[in-house]
C-alpha cells in the first residue's frame, strides 16, 4: 500500500478542530498548505501552529475564521502586520520550551513538514529542520511534502516511512535569506566582540549583520566549535577557512550542531550530505542546561533597545511587536551556567540617522523585555562593551551610558541622576 496521498485522502486525514504543527522557515510545506486553503470549506476549526512563517496566506490574514486560523510563536514578515491588526494570536515562549508547550496546550493532531525523498532504507530527512518537530517523530502522525531541493542532513531528524501518515510530492526552490549588508557600525561592534573570542571557543551565532560581521573576523581562529539554534551562511566561510573543527567542544565533539538552517543556496549545498553537521531538537540545542555543558560557549545576539538597568527589548520595535523571544534568553542563561561562558547582546547605539538613542532611561512604551537585567552579560555598541554581570545598578548605568552615542550621554546622565539610578 503506497503512502502517496491524493488530495481527497489528505483532506480526509484532517479532523475537526485539529491542531496542525508546521516547522520553521523551509520546513513549511507549500503544497500541503495550498490544499488546506483550497479545501477550507471542508475544514472545521483547524489551527496552524508555527514559528517564522515564510509566506503570506489567506488564513494568516484572518480570511478563513472558523475553518482555518494561524497561531504564531514567532512573528515574521508574513505575520507581523496581521498580528498588529489583531487577526492572529501570538504565544510567548522561550524557544527550547516550544515542544513541551505544544504537547501541553495543543492536541498535537498532526505535523506537516517538507522532507527529502526517501532513501534506500526507507528514511526521509527533514533537511534544514529539527526545531520543535523532530522530538515528536514516532509519537505524532507526520504528513510530508517531499521536495528534491531539500538537502539531506543528519541528526535526530530522520523519519521512517512507517512513522508517517502519508506524503505528497512538490519540488520547489528553498526560500533564501536576504543576507544583510555589513556596515561600518556593524564592523566596529564585531571587532569588539571578536577580540573576546578565543581559539577553541564554541559559538552561538544569531541572525543579522552584526553576527555576520563577527564571523567574517574569525577566519584566522582555530578549533572553533558551533552550537547554535540557526545555522547561517557565515558558517561556510569559517569552515572552509579551517577555523571550525569542533575538537575542543565538550558535547558532540567534532560536530556542528544546530536546530535549523536558514540562508542562501550556498548554505543548503554545504549542509547536503555533510555528516559534520547534526540537526538536533531545539529542546536539546537550546536547553540552558545543555548549553552550559559547553564550558567555553560564546553567545552573540542582537537587541533593539536597552534601558539603564540593562533590560533588553529584543522583540519589539518602537513599542510594537516585531518578532518574539526566540532563543535569546535560552543562551543568555546557558552561558551564565557555563564555566567560561560569555554572552554578547549587540546593537547600534542609535536609530533613525542618530536622532534616537537605543540606550534609554526607560524602554519605549509598549516595549517587551526579552532578556532581563539579571541575565544580561555584555551589551555592545560601536562605542564599546558594557560589562554588566555582577555590577551594581549604578555601575551598570554608567557603563551603558559610556557606550551610548556621545550626543546622548549628558542627557542620559542627567536623567539617571534625577531618577536616582546613579550616584554622583
Amino acid at each position: 500500500m503506497t503512502k502517496l496521498l491524493d488530495v481527497k485522502k489528505f483532506i480526509g486525514l484532517i479532523e475537526k478542530e485539529a491542531d496542525i504543527i508546521i516547522p520553521i522557515a523551509n520546513g513549511e510545506p507549500i503544497r500541503l498548505l495550498d490544499i488546506l486553503e483550497e479545501h477550507a470549506s471542508e475544514l472545521n476549526g483547524v489551527k496552524i501552529h508555527q514559528m517564522l512563517a515564510l509566506h503570506p496566506r489567506k488564513y494568516i490574514m484572518g480570511e478563513m475564521p472558523g475553518q482555518l486560523t494561524h497561531v504564531s510563536y514567532f512573528l515574521s514578515g508574513a505575520t507581523r502586520k496581521t498580528y498588529q491588526q489583531a487577526k492572529i494570536d501570538l504565544v510567548p515562549n522561550n524557544f527550547h520550551e516550544v515542544p513541551r508547550m505544544l504537547s501541553k496546550v495543543t492536541k498535537m493532531s498532526m505535523i506537516f513538514s517538507v522532507a527529502t525523498p526517501m532513501d534506500e532504507h526507507g528514511y526521509f530527512s527533514l533537511g534544514t529542520q529539527a526545531d520543535y518537530i523532530a522530538e515528536f517523530i514516532g509519537k505524532v502522525p507526520f504528513v510530508l511534502e517531499v521536495n528534491r531541493n531539500m538537502p539531506r542532513t543528519f541528526g535526530h531528524n530522520q523519519i521512517h516511512i512507517s512513522q508517517i501518515a502519508g506524503y505528497v510530492e512538490h519540488d520547489t526552490p528553498l526560500a533564501e535569506e536576504v543576507v544583510p549588508e555589513i556596515g561600518e557600525k556593524d564592523m566596529r561592534i564585531a571587532e569588539k566582540v571578536a577580540a573576546d573570542i578565543q581559539d577553541g571557543d564554541t559559538l552561538q551565532i544569531g541572525i543579522g549583520s552584526v553576527p555576520n560581521a563577527v564571523m567574517s573576523l574569525l577566519k584566522n581562529h582555530r578549533n572553533l566549535g558551533i552550537h547554535t539554534e540557526m545555522l547561517p551562511d557565515g558558517i561556510v566561510d569559517l569552515f572552509e577557512a579551517g577555523a571550525i573543527d569542533g575538537t575542543k567542544k565538550f558535547t558532540n565533539k567534532g560536530k556542528i550542531v544546530a536546530t535549523f538552517a536558514y540562508g542562501t543556496k550556498r548554505l543548503y549545498d554545504f549542509i547536503h550530505n555533510n555528516s559534520t553537521i547534526e540537526f538536533l531538537p531545539v529542546s536539546i540545542v537550546n536547553d540552558p542546561r545543555e548549553i552550559a555543558k559547553e564550558e567555553n560557549i560564546v553567545s552573540i545576539n542582537a537587541t533593539t533597545e536597552v534601558d539603564l538597568f540593562g533590560q533588553c527589548a529584543s522583540e519589539t520595535v518602537g513599542g510594537k511587536y516585531y518578532s518574539s523571544s526566540g532563543g535569546q534568553i535560552d543562551f543568555a542563561r546557558g552561558v551564565r551556567f557555563a564555566e567560561n561562558g560569555k554572552g554578547f547582546i549587540c546593537m547600534h547605539s542609535t536609530a533613525k540617522n542618530d536622532t534616537i538613542s537605543r540606550i534609554k532611561l526607560d524602554l519605549t512604551p509598549g516595549s517587551v523585555v526579552t532578556t532581563g537585567k539579571n541575565d544580561v552579560d555584555n551589551v555592545v555598541t560601536e562605542y564599546g562593551i558594557a560589562r554588566l554581570h555582577g555590577r551594581s545598578i549604578s555601575d551598570r548605568a554608567k557603563q551603558l551610558i559610556s557606550i551610548a552615542h556621545p550626543k546622548f550621554r549628558d542627557e542620559l546622565t542627567e536623567q539617571a541622576l534625577e531618577r536616582g539610578i546613579i550616584r554622583k
